[in-house]
């Protein structure tokens, strides 16, 4: 089984490291290229996989292709890539918003690919991945999975919930670090330091996210849990209630999806 990456930036390097560290992937069937051969060879020797000097090199005999480029490089990347590839061979892509059709165009017809919609939690083993897989079977479905296990939650969809979910868990972690920071800025103003400050509120937002994903309850009744009769904690709930919070979160997501659109040419 031998696994190219093509692309060793923040989210490519995040990926192969849960493959290879996940036990999946053993490191001397791993592969990775990048235009960048310092950024190659620092993945390489952090993560003892293989670092190729051509694109060639990297995808020849590969069963799986990790398409980790920005989308702006893509069908360049992709076309270069598609010389090497051999019979069989599937090519996963993280590239947001590069539809399954431009992709199958790029590749022809009855080449099988998975299109997927990861995010930066990967990074820590602890993301989300939408996927999306055109022409695969049952077996090689399930090892995709499989793969992107290693680096957190998994959710198998169509491209059009995939869109959708790429616009909460994609675009979601900037709009939590910006809560992370102004819950920490509110801190600082109460005379906590501010590394203390940073810790308490990224360690709050971790912990009730994983009692939500662990307890199964719906956030409304752990919120009430929370929230005593003429507390502090209802007093500040009104006040974010009085400055927009769900609406503004809302507003956020649905931004998101109609750049997503506009970016795939439908808007």
């Amino acid at each position: 089984m031998k696994l190219a990456v093509i692309g060793t930036g923040n989210m490519g390097k995040a990926l192969l490291s849960g493959f290879v560290n996940g036990g999946v992937i053993n490191p001397s069937d791993a592969w990775c290229f990048d235009v960048f051969e310092e950024a190659c060879a620092k993945c390489a020797a952090d993560l003892k996989v293989n670092a190729a000097s051509s694109i060639s090199e990297a995808v020849d005999g590969a069963d799986y292709v990790l398409m980790a480029v920005k989308p702006i490089h893509f069908d360049k990347a992709l076309m270069d890539v598609k010389p090497s590839l051999k019979a069989g061979s599937i090519v996963l892509s993280i590239a947001a918003a590069v539809t399954c059709e431009r992709i199958g165009n790029i590749l022809g017809e009855g080449m099988k690919f998975v299109r997927i919609m990861p995010n930066t939690p990967a990074q820590v083993g602890l993301g989300v991945s939408a996927v999306c897989p055109v022409g695969l079977n049952d077996e090689e479905t399930s090892f995709v999975l499989k793969l992107l296990n290693t680096c957190g939650e998994t959710i198998l969809c169509d491209e059009n919930t995939l869109d959708a979910i790429g616009c909460v868990s994609g675009t979601g972690p900037a709009y939590v670090m910006l809560f992370i920071e102004a819950m920490a800025d509110a801190a600082v103003s109460l005379g906590i330091k501010r590394a203390d400050a940073l810790k308490i509120a990224a360690a709050t937002v971790a912990g009730s996210g994983k009692l939500a994903l662990e307890t199964g309850t719906h956030p409304a009744v752990l919120k009430d849990m929370v929230c005593s009769p003429g507390g502090t904690t209802i007093a500040g709930v009104m006040a974010l209630e009085e400055n927009g919070l769900r609406n503004a979160v809302i507003k956020s997501v649905t931004a998101a999806y109609d750049k997503t659109q506009l970016m795939k040419g439908n808007k």
